[in-house]
């Protein structure tokens, strides 16, 4: 018998984890609330996405005391970050990449006149979602993507440190 895959073992281990905080009867919003964390991070570590540091897992742990020794140690490994790619198919990620794509090049354009030429990073990033009333009383949702800016970099040989390495050993210095 093969042992289980990388992604079943995330799988497994997420439904694990999803099935704590469904007997916990709490929400993300309510978790993130006792944690510090947002809570979409809360979402991302109950989903093998995100890694728990280990100053946060007592606090996840009074949160969902269902939580095992042997699940906060799986969450406290680095995570295999993937998706499914059948995802998209679901009609609330299909409409969060429609809107994305819809509003990205004017996005684009935005970052680059505020910022100039760079990126917004998704590893120092923040994200949550919040339920707001609109002016016509509607619920409206709120998502917020908080990440560093990361400008390009021209690429000019006097700061690339391999070509400084490379040049000091033809001219005899050792590394």
């Amino acid at each position: 018998m093969e042992a289980p895959s990388s992604s079943s073992i995330k799988a497994m281990t997420a439904a694990e984890l999803q099935a704590v905080k469904r007997k916990s009867g709490k929400t993300y919003g309510q978790i993130a609330d006792e944690t510090g964390l947002t809570n979409v991070y809360v979402a991302q570590l109950l989903r093998r996405q995100a890694q728990l540091k280990p100053g946060t897992a007592p606090l996840l742990r009074a949160a969902l005391p269902g939580l095992t020794d042997e699940l906060l140690h799986e969450m406290m490994q680095p995570p295999l970050r993937s998706y499914d790619p059948n995802l998209i198919q679901d009609p609330t990620v299909y409409r969060l990449h429609e809107a994305v794509m819809h509003f990205g090049e004017s996005i684009k354009e935005i970052v680059n006149e505020e910022f100039g030429d760079g990126i917004m990073s998704a590893i120092d990033f923040y994200c949550s979602v919040d339920k707001v009333k609109g002016v016509d009383g509607k619920d409206r949702v709120v998502l917020t993507f908080d990440g560093k800016y990361l400008p390009y970099t021209e690429q000019t040989t006097e700061h690339m440190v391999s070509r400084l390495r490379k040049q000091d050993n033809q001219e005899g210095k050792p590394e």
